[in-house]
């Protein structure tokens, strides 16, 4: 029933259009980016209070989870994102025009493009990863399977980015991560608690066998 949810929240943050998304090769809003959308909304007064100067998602897709923070945070935040399938920095841009906001799309690996020029720069970091336990090798497979394929414990792609989020975060900053249980997310909180970050439950969701989480992360 997540089109119930999704249609009861319009009435106060309305979901971004994406019609248009089907037309290109990315992953689809799916469960898990509904249930960030909702964590996003229910921290929007935390979001508003902190007065973002320049928010960044990692492996944006189809650039919904942007659109709606924009439409949360207005004009003054600066929208980048990141995908390195250029179908997902094309359909970006049309979800951007389709919901009347301003993202900037930017072809790369995780955020390295935008280090160390961003370095302590970023106020809201969001990242959605491939999530999946697979076989290690499938994490390297190009196109749509990219997007979902995580190898060892779902975290192979995660563990890279952990490495990047200090010195991306401003001293404000606030990064918003989806995991599930496999991922191992008392491990994930040891990791960024050594790093210097504290952790917090926003969200969960159970999604067939999924057990979704969106983990909040902040400077101690």
């Amino acid at each position: 029933f997540a089109w119930l949810r999704h249609f009861k929240k319009s009435m106060e943050i309305p979901t971004p259009i994406y019609n248009h998304v089907s037309n290109y090769d990315v992953y689809e809003p799916a469960e898990d980016t509904f249930l960030l959308l909702d964590a996003l909304e229910k921290e929007q007064d935390y979001l508003k209070a902190l007065r973002p100067t320049i928010a960044l998602e990692v492996g944006c897709g189809s650039g919904v989870v942007s659109a709606f923070l924009a439409t949360i945070l207005g004009d003054s935040t600066a929208y980048f994102c990141t995908d390195r399938n250029q179908s997902a920095a094309s359909c970006c841009v049309e979800t951007s025009a389709a919901n009347h906001v301003t993202i900037n799309p930017v072809l790369t690996d995780l955020s390295t493009s935008f280090l160390p020029r961003f370095e302590h720069s970023v106020d809201v970091l969001i990242f959605n990863p491939p999530y999946v336990v697979t076989p290690p090798h499938e994490v390297e497979v190009n196109g749509i399977t990219a997007s979902w394929a995580g190898g060892v414990d779902g975290r192979q792609v995660m563990n890279r980015f952990f490495k990047q989020v200090p010195n991306l975060l401003s001293n404000r900053g606030v990064l918003y991560l989806v995991v599930i249980r496999e991922n191992k997310p008392d491990e994930i909180r040891e990791i960024f608690n050594e790093m210097g970050f504290l952790c917090e439950v926003v969200m969960t969701r159970r999604s067939g066998p999924e057990f979704l989480m969106i983990l909040k992360f902040v400077r101690k």
